[in-house]
């Protein structure tokens, strides 16, 4: 398949996933999720999968079952050689729900998730061959995915070999419920297979994650967690929808331990329950059928890399726009703080009140790459736990705690030329990427455009505007969809309508530009797709995803 996205195609979504999608009110999602869903691993998405020390993986059992698990290997484990396969030289260890599941033809999902950047992308599929050191991966679709709720955590290999032990049973025992209770993190595999041959059917499997304590154990057979807003898709819930069956995956960080459950899942809509889970969209519990415990399953270890962590104080809040307001920190000690990159996001905890526990959150960096301050700008979400106390709580002279900022685009070493496209709040990594620019005084084109519902929802005005007269290299354009009597355009907007590549392509005609895209999974869907239409190549187009429909 080449570059250009043909949108005739079949859905990339099942009937199930289409019926909870427009259940949450999202529809339209098919429309620009087909651009985003692919048959085959991009070339950013491929050299990911290979760059990665691990796969957490889903299949089913001899009996039908799904399950997940996790398979490593040294660096190299994982290879592509085209872009539809992945050769994963590893298998499950003895003992392993998923031992001989394996097998030609099975249908597998995959999720690569690094934990020291909280990146992830997912590729589900079937087996295309057996190998005596693993498998052939074969894809069926490729598509990213937003980084919300991942702990960051780096990895290290234990110089111990696996233990080799594991353990069944269908009941939690106390040490396993004290595990699940306590855990921040974990994967779930689910699986639907129609009638016929549709790419959307096959295995998925998915990340969750949230405080400790999210997951709660009603029973020693029962065990429920609330769901949060994701990218639309609705893949889990919509496998649910049409198979209840899943399987669960805990993974002990610090001992290289496995617990994998199975059973009948349930999802809650509307009960009263779900209403004391702030933000949560409904709730699902677990069944369980069987549990299979694997101590010491793996040579890899994680920590949270505590000692980058810093106390950070609000020295200024600052209002944008409507629904954007910036935080700006310094070192609670005044000492330096970890450097950034444009681009990158910062995590922080958050103490809120009535709530168990400290609120992680994660939001780009939007400030000056260089100077020891870090600034972030927030839009407010009607339900959004965390960004609702940022508006109407924290004060100046707050103290709250961060971890070191990560993530960010890769861009090539050399400097073509950049677009900084963005819409919304997808605003806030470009404007640090202008920020850096405007202070380098390269002679590298740029051009920074902004999409914006009107002036009053329109942050960073006059600021974008002072970095473009500082430098002559750096041009912009500010499109208004919907412009209100007030707005005059040529001085505070230039263009009505919205960003498409066909402006873009009028704007800037270097073939050797990079684009960069940051803003709502739509409109990035549309940009991105439209561009490579246009003979743009995937390598040119980089994506931010970011906050629930990342």
């Amino acid at each position: 398949m080449s570059a250009m996205i043909n949108t005739d195609v079949a859905s990339p979504f099942h009937r199930g996933e289409k019926t909870i999608q427009r259940k949450m009110g999202v529809g339209d999602t098919e429309r620009w999720a087909r651009k985003f869903i692919r048959d085959h691993m991009p070339d950013q998405h491929r050299n990911f999968f290979t760059a990665q020390p691990f796969l957490v993986v889903s299949a089913r059992d001899e009996t039908g079952r799904p399950w997940a698990t996790l398979l490593e290997g040294e660096d190299g484990f994982v290879t592509s050689p085209e872009a539809t396969v992945l050769d994963i030289n590893s298998k499950p260890v003895r003992g392993d729900a998923l031992e001989t599941a394996f097998s030609r033809g099975a249908d597998v999902g995959i999720l690569g998730i690094e934990l020291s950047t909280r990146r992830r992308n997912r590729v589900n599929g079937r087996v295309g061959a057996v190998k005596d050191d693993g498998i052939a991966f074969a894809v069926d679709q490729s598509f990213g995915n937003c980084p919300q709720y991942i702990r960051e955590r780096n990895y290290w290999r234990s110089p111990e070999e696996p233990s080799g032990k594991s353990a069944r049973a269908t009941r939690l025992n106390n040490a396993q419920t004290a595990w699940i209770s306590s855990a921040d993190t974990f994967f779930i595999a689910s699986g639907y297979r129609g009638d016929g041959q549709n790419e959307a059917f096959g295995m998925d499997v998915s990340h969750r994650g949230g405080e400790r304590g999210f997951v709660e154990v009603l029973s020693d057979t029962k065990i429920r967690f609330p769901d949060y807003a994701g990218n639309n898709h609705y893949n889990t819930l919509g496998n649910l929808l049409l198979n209840p069956q899943a399987g669960f995956l805990f993974i002990d960080f610090a001992t290289g331990s496995l617990l994998q459950l199975t059973g009948k899942a349930t999802i809650d809509w509307d009960s009263g329950d779900v209403a004391s889970f702030h933000g949560a969209r409904q709730l699902v519990s677990l069944e369980i059928e069987e549990i299979v415990e694997l101590p010491s399953a793996l040579k890899l270890r994680w920590d949270e890399d505590a000692e980058t962590a810093r106390s950070l104080r609000l020295i200024e809040k600052k209002r944008e726009s409507a629904d954007v307001t910036s935080f700006v920190f310094e070192s609670r000690d005044g000492g330096p703080l970890e450097p950034f990159e444009p681009g990158q996001h910062l995590p922080i905890e958050l103490d809120i009140p009535g709530v168990d526990g400290k609120v992680q959150r994660s939001y780009s960096l939007s400030g000056t790459p260089g100077e020891n301050r870090y600034r972030i700008s927030v839009k407010r979400e009607p339900r959004g736990l965390a960004s609702t106390f940022l508006h109407d709580r924290l004060e100046e002279g707050a103290i709250l705690a961060s971890r070191r900022p990560s993530g960010g685009f890769e861009l090539p070493d050399t400097e073509p030329p950049l677009v900084l496209v963005s819409a919304g709040i997808g605003v806030t990594p470009m404007l640090s990427y202008l920020h850096a620019v405007a202070l380098a005084k390269s002679d590298r084109p740029v051009w920074f455009v902004h999409g914006a519902r009107d002036g009053a929802h329109h942050p960073f005005k006059k600021e974008v505007r002072r970095l473009v007269e500082r430098q002559p290299t750096i041009s912009s354009k500010t499109l208004y969809s919907r412009p209100l009597p007030e707005d005059v355009s040529g001085v505070d907007y230039d263009v009505t309508g919205r960003i498409t590549a066909d402006f873009l392509a009028e704007l800037v005609s270097r073939e050797d530009a990079h684009f960069l895209l940051c803003g709502p999974a739509a409109f990035m869907a549309e940009i991105k797709s439209d561009l490579e239409a246009g003979g743009i190549s995937e390598d040119r187009i980089h994506i931010e995803n970011f906050g629930p429909a990342g």
